[in-house]
């Protein structure tokens, strides 16, 4: 008898509870056959679920729990082999060293794939446009001609080319652009003009109108958009970030866009979240600031993220490699 549990957050959006029903939904679309109980706890109110338990899905902030055994892992949970994480980043709880040998831990890459490419495509319009500033004029209630080009032909560098950067980038060359990608291993991607590798970040953001940032945060990826990198920029040139806040460095970031070094800015992520009403960012011009849900689909997050986890589930019944498995090395 295999034993999965589920563990949710009673304060979480609706897009991220996980509930018995969408469970019971997603079992019938992954027909696991017989040998399968699961469960679906709420706030680590029970954790009877530790002592049999193979597999669990959950969130981060349910592993950060002080109620949560991460330290003794291994002892309280002496049966569990595979952790889900229902989100694609997982820097709240590196280094993994905590993380017992025999367990693998995934996460959701791929889930935000659909979602992530209309936001990008509604960001760079909307950038090229520049309405943030015709936003700011309308507040005004002032009248001012803003012409702009059309995005085609115009270059975007994707910064962390992987399921969402993708995304980006195949959204990217349905208008037209031309997409340069950089990741740590640059080899071709099927939506890429061209790759660089991240020691080539100055010299591709040179060439790009406008930059989307969507690489996970690591050692070697903190404050990546510094401003010296944010110098090396295309003046006027525009910037989304749907990654993690700490690649950017947000007060160079403000100060370029006061200073009209760039013409606009979309951030979806921020640290802390929520932003505290006190942020300076909510008073810099020219930023659209979207609170963390640029690629959390309201109807299919759920249900897709549950048919992935009951496919890893299948997986790891048969021995098989589970998909999204995150590198302890890399953390993603």
């Amino acid at each position: 008898m295999t034993h999965l549990h589920f563990e949710t957050r009673a304060d979480k959006p609706s897009v991220f509870r996980i509930t018995p029903e969408l469970v019971q939904a997603a079992a019938k679309r992954a027909k696991p056959g017989r040998g399968l109980r699961w469960g679906v706890g709420e706030d680590l109110r029970d954790l009877s679920w530790l002592a049999t338990a193979e597999g669990l899905v959950t969130g981060n902030d349910v592993i950060t729990d002080p109620a949560f055994p991460k330290a003794r892992l291994a002892e309280a949970a002496p049966k569990l082999r595979w952790i889900h994480i229902i989100g694609a980043g997982i820097e709240p709880l590196l280094p993994l060293a905590w993380l017992p040998k025999q367990v693998t831990l995934t996460n959701n890459s791929g889930v935000h794939v659909q979602k992530t490419g209309e936001f990008a495509t509604m960001a760079l319009l909307a950038l090229c446009y520049r309405l943030p500033e015709m936003i700011a004029n309308q507040q005004q209630a002032k009248w001012r001609h803003i012409f702009t080009p059309s995005i085609a032909g115009k270059t975007l560098l994707v910064v962390g080319l992987g399921e969402m950067g993708g995304a980006a980038a195949k959204s990217a060359k349905k208008l037209g652009m031309k997409v340069l990608g950089m990741r740590r291993n640059p080899r071709p991607h099927r939506y890429a003009d061209a790759m660089l590798p991240l020691t080539q970040l100055h010299k591709g953001l040179a060439q790009a109108d406008f930059i989307l940032v969507a690489t996970p945060l690591t050692p070697a990826t903190a404050h990546l958009i510094d401003a010296r990198a944010i110098a090396a920029m295309k003046t006027g040139a525009g910037l989304v970030n749907v990654g993690r806040a700490g690649v950017i460095d947000y007060d160079a970031l403000g100060a370029a866009l006061r200073g009209g070094k760039l013409s606009g800015a979309v951030l979806d992520v921020f640290d802390p979240e929520p932003l505290p009403a006190a942020s300076p960012l909510w008073k810099v011009p020219n930023l659209i600031i979207t609170p963390h849900c640029s690629s959390d689909d309201l109807d299919h997050y759920l249900p897709m993220t549950l048919d992935l986890a009951f496919d890893n589930l299948a997986r790891l019944r048969a021995g098989r490699k589970l998909k999204n498995a995150v590198n302890p090395a890399t953390g993603y």
